[in-house]
């Protein structure tokens, strides 16, 4: 009996995930605008229930991971290594350009640049447009890409998977997050299932989003670069070409094709940075920088939890909450993975301190540029922002800098390679918990990586109202997510005083064992 619930339960993940995304792309195909109105109207019912008590989530879930790591549970090793098995430049690359490429690479252009020209209602009164403007914009930016967007994504969540797993034996999945509340039972039950359905739609959704909106992005790029024109074919085949660089990555496994393309990612990142900073408007950036921070930090509680302007915040704060709780246990997975032999402490403060310091600084730099450059002269900025949307930013703001012919294509190529560390460890992530093994089968992780190319393929062909139906429906799936986020509030603390109970008792083996040796 035991081992045909095994099948059935594993069988069902699969089919609960492919039945739900072909739905999806048929109803799409036959009548998206109806689609796209129900999306719509779920999409606002959900934010409105759920919105405040996402940032509530966020806020709880950063302050116990930062508990956790300042007292002596920190020095806990997870897993059962007594080393870790991935060097530290490696690890902490891999961590920083799959979380940052979801959209980092997007909206740290972008978003600085809204919230200088129409200021967030958290600074009501501020004028928009305006020197008193930048300060406040960049720092709710750095909110949104800050300490509880990165938290959410990688410390409670991943140290439960890892004590789930080393510690309790079962397998790297979604329903492992209730391990220590509900033990081995959801192992083989339908309800498991479920659970890592949900997480796999709702991380498909959030990953297919950003590749389509890359395809629509290069579009735009190569049309002003090079005017080839920017139609849905030629989007098609910059897909085409993004789908097969990072089904080949999936292919070739984490231990090259990732790790080689996420080192290659932060060298990149890091150079483009050094040129920004050199060419660019270095004092002002520093200056802002600094100024972002301390208000940012200072202003942090009031500005999580703040709820006053509903519509706002749908469509920025409870959109990005939902977007990263959607993501959180698959991201979780993905870092339990390539963390073993790391200390409590040191995942924490890598993943919800220092990471988002970096994404911070790296928003001030693109997104702080092209304030700057709107400040000097507006409309260079805001006006392709409002012509051609998201995309142009960044190009507006490359092409007043020197060397901009070099840097614009230097740019794309670092966008796409975001991107596709992004789509290759999420079909990494899939496959695992889809087959349950640690080293899925290349056969799986293409077929995953290909699936959500295709999806993203189907919205471009269905146009811009299906990738935008898309960037709704995560804050949809999200739901069920953040329910299973929350446990974790509860079963973090728990896992972490059974680790230390486990350190205990293999300390207490050790030492005899010691002392008999030297006899």
């Amino acid at each position: 009996m035991h081992s045909t619930t095994h099948k059935v339960g594993d069988k069902l993940v699969p089919a609960l995930t492919i039945g739900f995304i072909s739905l999806f792309l048929l109803s799409s195909l036959i009548d998206l605008s109806l689609v796209t109105r129900v999306i719509q109207s779920m999409f606002s019912s959900v934010t409105s229930h759920f919105g405040y008590a996402w940032q509530w989530l966020m806020v709880i879930n950063f302050a116990v991971a930062v508990l956790i790591a300042v007292t002596r549970y920190g020095k806990i090793r997870m897993g059962k290594q007594a080393k870790p098995t991935i060097g530290t430049f490696r690890w902490l690359a891999m961590i920083m350009c799959t979380l940052l490429a979801g959209g980092g690479v997007f909206w740290s252009a972008a978003e600085p640049i809204y919230h200088f020209i129409t200021p967030p209602p958290s600074f009501d009164g501020v004028v928009g447009s305006s020197v008193e403007a930048v300060t406040p914009a960049l720092s709710q930016s750095f909110l949104h890409w800050g300490f509880l967007a990165w938290a959410v994504l990688g410390t409670l969540a991943t140290i439960v998977l890892m004590y789930a797993h080393h510690q309790g034996g079962v397998k790297l999945r979604p329903r492992a997050l209730l391990y220590p509340l509900m033990g081995d039972r959801l192992e083989n039950h339908w309800l498991g299932s479920v659970i890592d359905a949900c997480s796999i739609i709702a991380v498909a959704a959030g990953t297919i989003g950003p590749i389509g909106f890359l395809a629509s992005q290069l579009g735009y790029s190569l049309e002003s670069v090079m005017g080839i024109e920017n139609t849905v074919t030629s989007q098609l085949g910059i897909l085409a070409v993004v789908v097969a660089v990072y089904s080949v990555s999936a292919f070739t496994g984490m231990d090259k094709g990732l790790q080689w393309l996420s080192r290659l990612n932060v060298v990149g990142a890091f150079a483009l940075l050094l040129v920004m900073l050199v060419f660019g408007p270095t004092q002002f950036i520093f200056e802002h920088f600094g100024s972002a921070f301390a208000m940012y930090v200072e202003q942090m509680p009031e500005m999580s939890l703040n709820a006053d302007a509903p519509a706002w915040n749908s469509w920025w704060t409870w959109f990005f909450w939902g977007w990263f709780i959607g993501f959180a246990p698959m991201m979780a997975i993905f870092i339990a993975r390539i963390s073993e032999g790391r200390s409590i402490r040191e995942l924490i403060l890598t993943v919800a301190i220092g990471a988002p310091i970096v994404t911070n600084f790296w928003f001030t730099v693109l997104g702080g540029t092209g304030i700057f450059f709107e400040l000097q002269s507006p409309g260079s900025i805001s006006g392709p922002l409002n012509d051609a949307g998201l995309p142009a930013v960044l190009l507006a703001s490359l092409s007043q800098l020197p060397f901009s012919s070099l840097l614009v294509p230097a740019f794309l190529v670092l966008t796409t390679t975001f991107v596709v560390t992004t789509g290759d460890s999420m079909a990494y992530s899939i496959s695992m918990v889809v087959s349950g093994d640690n080293e899925p089968s290349k056969s799986q992780r293409l077929f995953w990586a290909i699936v959500m190319g295709c999806v993203a393929a189907v919205l471009l062909v269905a146009g811009d109202g299906g990738l935008n139906a898309l960037q709704s429906f995560i804050v949809i799936t999200a739901v069920p997510v953040s329910l299973l986020i929350a446990v974790t509030l509860i079963t973090g603390p728990i896992a972490v005083m059974r680790m230390q109970v486990h350190e205990k008792e293999k300390s207490q083996i050790w030492q005899p064992e010691c002392a008999s040796s030297t006899i």
